[in-house]
Order: structure tokens, then C-alpha cells, then sequence
């Protein structure tokens, strides 16, 4: 029998988001608000903060916990890891009792060091593979997605082995023409 768990992480701290992230990106991210922005116009620019990617209350809450879900799962035998302070699901992947994990809401690879980038504030996946070379010595990322996930290829150019399966606009054309 197939049964599926649902765990509920922690929000990633702004400590766990610099392990990435620059400290100064990071702070920002926690410190403007929609009252306050005109306040921070340099460092929206600086930090791609503003048209495109939006600045709203609650910013910083969203990208800590869209970051923890990514940091949380889990999957054995050194695909992609979790975090060491989640004891039970630590315990999940020694055992090898999780084979597949997954954060549907996961997957913001565009986010460089210090700027948002195709709608990503922070990068979840450079985060999770961080997290995953404290268990493995190698990772594999496979990225599937309308777009190449160009920030966590970025930060792992030489570390991480990436296969990536992107652009496919004639399948999703094909796909919207269905039943027409």
C-alpha cells in the first residue's frame, strides 16, 4: 500500500538564507514593506526588488517559508536532502523510509546571490543542494520547467551535475490544443 505523509517544516531563517544569499539581500528583503518602500528606491534597484517582482506584506514571510518547504523534503539516496534540525525526517532519510519528496510550490531557481530574478526572491534549489552536500558528496539537479533555471546552475556550475529540460513551448502548445 502507497500512503503519502505531509510534514510541516520550520520557516528558513534569515542565517539559513545566507548560507546562499548575501547578507545584505537577505536583510533587505526582511526590512521593506509596501509604507516604506519609496524609502529603499536604491536598493530596489540593486536588488531587483520592484516591477516585476513586487513588493507586498509579508514579503519576507513568503520567501522564508517557500524556501522551507524546498529545504525540508526529503529524497534517499542522495538526490536531494533535508535539513539537519528536522530530527524525525533526518530519520526518514537514513532509514531510506521517503524515497520521493516533493515541494509543488518549490522550484524558485532563478534568484541569484544578491538579486530576485523571473519572480524568485530566493533560491529554494541552491539552498537544498547546499543542504544536501552536508549528506552527499555529489547531487544531481534535474530541473524541469518552462524556463532554464539559470540561478541555481550559477551558483553549482562546477559542483553540481544538472540536467535540465526546458522550453518545451511545442509540447504546451500542443497540450492547449488538445480536445479543440
Amino acid at each position: 500500500m502507497v500512503c503519502m505523509e505531509i510534514f510541516r517544516e520550520k520557516p528558513v531563517t534569515q542565517r539559513e538564507m545566507t548560507q546562499f544569499h548575501s547578507d545584505e539581500h537577505v536583510e533587505f528583503l526582511s526590512r521593506i514593506t509596501p509604507s516604506n518602500m519609496n524609502s529603499y528606491i536604491t536598493e530596489q534597484h540593486e536588488y531587483n526588488i520592484g516591477d516585476d517582482y513586487p513588493v507586498f506584506d509579508g514579503l519576507f514571510d513568503y520567501c522564508s517559508i517557500s524556501a522551507e518547504r524546498s529545504m525540508g523534503n526529503s529524497v534517499s539516496r542522495g538526490i536531494i536532502s533535508q535539513r539537519s534540525c528536522v530530527l524525525q525526517r533526518v530519520l526518514h532519510v537514513l532509514v531510506e523510509t521517503c524515497d520521493i519528496a516533493v515541494n509543488w510550490a518549490g522550484g524558485l531557481h532563478h534568484a541569484k546571490k544578491s538579486e530576485a530574478s523571473s519572480f524568485c526572491y530566493v533560491n529554494d534549489i541552491v539552498l537544498n543542494i547546499l543542504e544536501s552536500f552536508r549528506y552527499h558528496t555529489r547531487v544531481l539537479y534535474i530541473d524541469i520547467d518552462v524556463h532554464h533555471g539559470d540561478g541555481a546552475e550559477e551558483a553549482f556550475a562546477d559542483r553540481v551535475m544538472t540536467v535540465s529540460f526546458h522550453n518545451m513551448a511545442s509540447i504546451f502548445q500542443e497540450l492547449a490544443n488538445c480536445g479543440t
